[in-house]
């Protein structure tokens, strides 16, 4: 017996083939970080790309600073590095350290290519869910550039980041603000001088809703640790209960 029915729908199955393989022959797919030829199933990353990533994943590390550790070598919540530093954030996820793919698409996201953001929106909200404060926090606070940075970038990296985190009971909050236009970190070599080069570079908007918060910060890289330190003490200056810190990538690690 004729079924109509069950031809148009292997019509539409073979239809869909057709078109699937003519979209890959026109447009094949590449992995957004090296650009090497893919398949569709691999995602958005080549096999030698996904390697590199998750070796700069998955390590143990100080949730006080981000630097990868053994958690036996863990004193009283702290490395020996940051053991004795004054830290205004009170705990700190990451997702990996800064090196090999991670390294590349960071730089990437950096200078425009924003499609990257798939990738590290996965990889944030990875170490967000591996951290022991997600569900605390109340807002996302994405660290601020100044505005002539934003506007030469056009846009600022960490608030794209932030809007890729999924947590239902958290927003996202912009009323933290650089003031002062700094020079560039990576040029400055001590954490003094970098810690120095931020001071009073960052306040809260009038009418900020940040009093007895918690707070989680958003940023792409941790170097020193300075710039996120400053962003903490201007935001608990302002009332906030508790700040966080999440950051795709910890710098610095020899």
């Amino acid at each position: 017996m004729y079924n109509s029915g069950v031809d148009k729908a292997k019509l539409r199955q073979n239809a869909g083939f057709v078109l699937q393989g003519l979209n890959h022959l026109l447009w094949p797919a590449v992995c957004i970080n090296c650009k090497r030829s893919i398949c569709e199933t691999e995602g958005s990353l080549c096999v030698d790309c996904w390697g590199e990533v998750l070796s700069c994943t998955g390590e143990d590390y100080c949730q006080r600073c981000g630097r990868e550790v053994s958690r036996y070598a863990l004193v009283e919540g702290g490395c020996a590095d940051c053991l004795g530093k004054e830290m205004h954030f009170d705990q700190i996820a990451r997702s990996g350290v800064y090196a090999q793919s991670l390294q590349r698409m960071i730089l990437a996201f950096k200078s425009g290519r924003t499609e990257v953001d798939s990738v590290l929106g996965f990889l944030a909200n990875s170490a967000l869910e591996g951290s022991s404060f997600a569900d605390a926090i109340e807002f996302f606070v994405p660290v601020p550039l100044h505005w002539s940075r934003r506007l030469f970038r056009g846009y600022n990296q960490s608030l794209l980041l932030a809007r890729k985190l999924k947590r239902s009971t958290a927003e996202i909050n912009t009323d933290l603000v650089r003031i002062r236009r700094t020079k560039l970190q990576p040029a400055m070599k001590s954490f003094a001088a970098r810690a120095k080069n931020v001071a009073g570079a960052f306040a809260v908007r009038r009418g900020h809703k940040f009093t007895g918060r918690t707070i989680c910060l958003v940023d792409d890289i941790k170097t020193s640790g300075a710039t996120l330190n400053e962003c903490a003490r201007t935001l608990k200056q302002a009332g906030a209960s508790k700040v966080f810190a999440l950051v795709l990538a910890v710098a610095g690690q020899k």
